[in-house]
C-alpha cells in the first residue's frame, strides 16, 4: 500500500493537469511515436491540442538490473527525478535545453518505482553532431565555428560551474536551432540529461569524462589546434598560458578520448591536441 499513497507531483502544467486527472494512469494510455525502448524506459513523441510532447515513461528496472550495474559500479538511472531535477538547474542559470511540462513519481520501492516526464518538442532544431559531420567537406566560416566552438565550451563551463555533470556529453546531445539569435549567436539545447549528476562541486574525475566525451566526437570533424585552444580558453576563462602551465586536466581529458576513439573503432584518432 505504501508504494501507492506515496504519490508526489512535482510539476503539471495547468492544461495537462485539467486534462489528466489522474496522471500516472494517464501517461501509460499515451499512445505515440516510439523513440526509444530500454531498461524499463520508454520514450515516445505524441501530441496534445495540436503540439508536440516527448513523453518518457520510467517503469522500474527491476532489482536485477540494479544489481548489475551497482556491480560495475554504474549509478543505475531508477526513474525520471534525475532529468527532472537537471532541467530545472539548467533552466536556473540559463543554460539551453528541453522545457519541462509534467513530471511524477509514484512507488517507495526503486526496483518498481512508476515515474515520468514530458517537455516541450524541440523543434527546427539540428543535432551539433549532424552539423560538423559537413564540416571536413564543407568547412563552415571562421566566425561561425568560433561562435559555436565559443557556444559549447560556455554551455559545458556553465553546467560544471553549478554542479552537474552530464554524463553522455557528446555533441549528438547538444542541439543548434536553425537561425541564430539578435545577437549573432547560436542557440545551443543540452538534451538527455537522465543521467547527469548533480552535487555541489563536480569533481575532477567527471569533468574528465564529460570533456573527454566531447573532444571523442569531435574527432573527426576537422578541427584544429587553434580551434581546440579556443575552446580551453573558453572554457576555463583564464589565459592560455595559465591554463597551458597546469597540462594534467587537459592531458586527461585526451587520453579520455583516445580510450573512447579506440574502443569504438579498433584505432587511435588523429587528435589536433593530445
Amino acid at each position: 500500500m505504501s508504494d501507492w499513497r506515496s504519490i508526489v507531483i512535482l510539476k503539471l502544467r495547468e492544461d495537462f493537469r485539467q486534462a489528466w486527472p489522474q496522471p500516472f494512469e494517464a501517461v501509460q494510455q499515451v499512445r505515440g511515436e516510439v523513440y526509444r525502448e530500454k531498461e524499463g524506459r520508454t520514450t515516445q513523441r505524441f501530441i496534445f491540442e495540436d503540439q508536440a510532447y516527448f513523453l518518457k515513461l520510467h517503469r522500474g528496472v527491476g532489482w536485477v538490473e540494479i544489481l548489475k550495474n551497482l556491480v560495475q559500479l554504474r549509478l543505475p538511472v531508477l526513474g525520471a527525478e534525475n532529468e527532472w531535477r537537471a532541467i530545472e538547474l539548467l533552466h536556473r542559470h540559463g543554460i539551453g535545453t528541453m522545457t519541462c511540462v509534467g513530471y511524477g513519481k509514484r512507488g517507495l520501492n526503486p526496483a518498481r518505482q512508476l515515474s515520468f516526464l514530458v517537455t516541450e518538442e524541440l523543434a527546427d532544431m539540428e543535432s551539433l553532431e549532424d552539423c560538423c559531420a559537413r564540416w571536413p567537406q564543407h568547412p563552415p566560416g571562421f566566425t561561425e565555428k568560433r561562435l559555436l566552438i565559443e557556444g559549447v565550451a560556455a554551455m559545458g563551463r556553465e553546467m560544471h560551474r553549478w554542479g552537474m555533470n552530464h554524463r553522455d556529453f557528446y555533441l549528438c546531445h547538444i542541439l543548434l536551432r536553425h537561425g541564430w539569435d539578435r545577437r549573432g549567436t547560436p542557440r545551443l539545447y543540452l538534451i538527455d540529461l537522465h543521467r547527469a549528476q548533480i552535487r555541489s562541486q563536480v569533481p575532477a574525475r567527471w569533468r574528465v569524462k564529460d570533456l573527454g566525451s566531447l573532444y571523442f566526437s569531435a574527432a573527426d570533424i576537422g578541427l584544429g589546434r587553434k580551434d581546440i585552444l579556443r575552446f580551453i580558453r573558453a572554457y576555463t576563462g583564464l589565459p592560455l598560458r595559465q591554463v597551458l602551465a597546469d597540462r594534467r586536466l587537459w592531458s586527461r581529458v585526451c587520453r579520455r578520448a583516445v580510450t573512447l576513439y579506440q574502443r569504438d573503432f579498433g584505432k587511435p584518432p588523429e587528435l589536433p591536441l593530445a
